[in-house]
């Protein structure tokens, strides 16, 4: 309104680009027009048409009678758009001169503004000066000096202090009150700040050019010469001389040949372990065992091996823990039967063996010189003997499938043999054995027995070369341990004393007309199976009791003879309040010879994550011999574990809580090894038997942790998760040459079988 002449317009990016007059580039508040030749403009319409920005003033531009039309920059949008075009010649002079004018008078401005400030004014003191110097600090009056002395002899005098009430007078107390320091106070800003990470996708295609097969085949001969040029090229000149040059370097080759051989790989033999492509370290799932009737809610307490069979092993399972305690064995459930269970790999489905035991067993071992004798230490401290000698042949029988097929013919070829998961189906219920001997209960441990290990036997009949077992001699061959600080050592019932324990017990059975699958109690047998020795473990003078729950000892190559003729069974069935064992912290050891030639030293892991080392020996002249015991804290839990190495007598590994430890014997100074603090538990552990430097660990999380010494001392070489739960038991096992498994029990009662990998069996040179 006013302005006829101007026509506003909205120019975008594309159209400011190609005319160059870019806001703040080209034009600006300063500089804010612009002139633009018709002919661009027309230029323009006829390019984009109607797409153009000039399209709407088409017709004005058109009918200008200029060549060149003002465009201006219009920011504060006065006409309603970007820029807008002044249409008139006239309007164009008018501001082009206002522009000019504006722009002549800012500088006129700016010169006088400069003129200005070149004319300075003289500095006139008003007294400010005085101020200043009246305000400084100056040192006007005279110090005064103090000179404090005293008299020699005065110097070093003893000194009396005084009490004196602090209410009797007044200002005689300084009361230092609290106050805030503002110097560590620190305002901590805190703001939230959200990242969103969002990948880059990328679409790609590829496409694989197809080539037709084609048949092609080659055939080559062999070129031969002629005899003319076969005696030509022997009787030639050229050939004499080439045999002459290499003669003495041919002779010097096969020399070498015969004294060394030339294709050993040196570098390959000084690196040993850095081969690069070496087989990464695993476990190897091979089977996993359970059963319903006997293995459910309940926990896998122990796990071993058959020593001669392969493919049998055998489990044992108690009531599940209860805050990693034991829970009370009169709230037992009935429902579950305490037993042994036997399995195969051949026929992992039904069970070979149950062995029925008087209470949940916690440890049992095969016997290394008869595996068909089973000792096994109950929850109730009992110790308890299995004789499976009648089912020896049903376990050798647990064969695999390609074992039974018969061949019809010589000539035909033999079925391959199958893999490891195929088996037969058996469908016949497993044989219940009955345990053949039972110790007594109150010359039993109090708690429960937490290790059992089998000792050496030589009789002297076998050392002369006789075959016959003596049984006047009480051999040392069982040996447990229990929390209640007490180490029981225990001889093997004869032959007949355990057909008679099992002939009274089946009257017993018999005549209470009691079921076979009920636990049962052996109270009203007379067991008459006691330890022959006895350690005690408690320290009366120092009021300190070692609860073992582990134990190992060294090599015991002796014998047990007591005085006298052998017991009848009828003299085997003492009083129960009859003590015919030796309590080595006892005063009297009349009814038993000293033993000799012992080795008397052993190592016991306890509750209290303790090893302790223990040397004890009974003397004749003196009635306060005690062991002799050292021990060493390094464990935060009970020792679950105290194993020897299996390639070391003096070197045992041990684990408690979340440490292990490994020790040698002879070392007062602590473990030669032992590590940090780990995040969970452990729970398990087990030596390698083919690597000396590697050894199993399970965990609370449900995980193996690979120790390899020679890769790495300071965390695991390799771990692997086993199962959702706590782990138990780890029992190794080396079937054959090429074939060695790990068994992995865990808090559920499943039993995992492992195939160990070709690097964690094979032990490097030298290791």
């Amino acid at each position: 309104i006013g302005h006829p002449e101007i026509f506003p317009l909205l120019l975008t990016a594309k159209t400011q680009e190609i005319f160059n007059c870019q806001p703040d580039e080209d034009v600006t508040e300063e500089i804010f027009f612009k002139c633009i030749k018709k002919e661009d403009i027309i230029q323009d319409l006829k390019t984009r048409a109607k797409t153009s920005d000039f399209h709407p003033l088409k017709k004005v531009i058109l009918e200008y009678p200029g060549e060149e039309l003002l465009l201006v920059f219009d920011p504060d949008f006065q006409y309603g758009q970007n820029f807008y075009i002044v249409a008139s010649e006239e309007a164009k002079e008018n501001l082009l001169k206002s522009f000019a004018t504006a722009q002549e008078r800012e500088e006129t401005e700016e010169e006088n503004r400069e003129e200005t400030l070149e004319v300075h004014k003289p500095w006139v003191s008003l007294g400010s000066e005085k101020e200043v110097e009246e305000e400084s600090v100056k040192e006007r009056d005279t110090k005064i000096k103090y000179k404090i002395s005293r008299v020699r002899r005065k110097f070093g005098a003893p000194i009396t202090f005084t009490d004196r009430n602090a209410s009797d007078e007044k200002d005689s107390y300084a009361e230092c009150t609290a106050y805030k320091d503002d110097t560590f106070s620190i305002k901590i800003l805190e703001r939230d700040v959200g990242v969103q990470i969002v990948p880059k996708l990328r679409e790609t295609s590829t496409q694989t050019k197809w080539t037709y097969p084609k048949n092609a085949s080659t055939q080559y001969c062999p070129r031969q010469l002629s005899d003319e040029a076969k005696a030509e090229n022997l009787s030639s000149e050229m050939l004499k001389q080439f045999l002459t040059a290499v003669h003495v370097r041919m002779e010097i080759a096969l020399q070498q040949n015969e004294i060394m051989n030339v294709f050993f790989d040196d570098w390959k033999a000084l690196a040993e372990d850095q081969e690069e492509d070496k087989p990464d370290v695993y476990l190897k799932a091979y089977q996993s065992f359970t059963d319903v009737q006997y293995l459910k809610n309940r926990t896998i307490s122990c796990v071993r091996w058959h020593p001669t069979i392969y493919g049998i092993i055998a489990l044992s399972a108690r009531e599940q823990p209860l805050h990693e305690e034991q829970v009370n064995i009169s709230n037992k459930s009935l429902l579950h039967q305490s037993v042994i269970l036997l399995l195969s790999f051949f026929d992992p489905i039904c069970l070979q063996l149950v062995l029925k035991a008087p209470e949940d067993i916690y440890c049992f071992q095969f016997s290394p010189s008869d595996p068909n004798i089973i000792a096994g230490g109950c929850v109730d401290g009992q110790v308890v003997l299995w004789d499976i000698s009648k089912h020896e042949e049903k376990l050798l029988s647990a064969k695999p499938v390609a074992d039974e097929i018969i061949d019809l013919s010589e000539d035909e070829p033999r079925a391959a043999e199958p893999s490891p998961m195929q088996f037969q189906q058996s469908s016949t219920e497993p044989p219940l054995v009955r345990h053949c001997a039972a110790s007594s209960i109150p010359y039993s441990h109090t708690r429960t027995a937490t290790d059992v290990h089998w000792l050496p036997c030589n009789s002297e009949d076998n050392q002369k070369g006789g075959t016959s077992e003596n049984r006047d001699e009480n051999y040392l061959q069982l040996v447990t341990c229990s929390p209640d600080c007490s180490i029981l050592f225990w001889d093997i019932p004869s032959i007949e004393h355990r057909e008679q324990f099992l002939f009274e017990k089946i009257k017993q059975e018999k005549r209470s007309h009691m079921p076979l699958d009920v636990p049962d109690a052996d109270e009203e047998l007379d067991l008459s199976w006691k330890p022959l020795i006895k350690i005690n473990l408690r320290e009366r003078d120092a009021n300190t009791e070692y609860g073992p729950t582990r134990i190992i000892l060294r090599e015991l190559q002796y014998h047990y003879k007591p005085p006298g003729k052998a017991k009848s069974l009828s003299a085997l069935r003492t009083p129960i309040k009859e003590k015919p064992y030796t309590e080595m912290s006892a005063s009297s050891s009349k009814n038993l010879e000293v033993l000799e030639n012992i080795s008397t030293d052993f190592f016991v892991g306890n509750e209290d994550g303790e090893v302790v080392y223990f040397k004890w020996k009974k003397k004749i002249d003196t009635h306060s011999a005690k062991p002799h015991s050292q021990k060493y804290a390094l464990h935060t839990e009970t020792i679950n574990t105290l194993q020897k190495s299996p390639f070391f007598k003096d070197i045992f590994l041990s684990i408690g809580g979340q440490k292990f430890a490994i020790w040698k014997e002879g070392l007062t100074n602590g473990p030669i090894l032992q590590s940090s603090c780990s995040a969970g538990r452990y729970t398990a552990g087990q030596w390698s038997l083919t690597r000396p430097g590697v050894f199993f660990i399970g965990r609370d999380n449900g995980n193996i942790d690979i120790w390899d010494l020679l890769k790495k001392t300071h965390e695991p070489s390799h771990f692997q998760n086993i199962s959702k739960s706590i782990i138990t038991f780890i029992s190794p096992s080396s079937a054959s040459a090429e074939q060695h498994f790990l068994a992995v029990s865990d808090n559920l009662g499943v039993l995992h079988i492992l195939e160990i990998c070709h690097t964690l069996c094979h032990p490097s040179s030298n290791e």
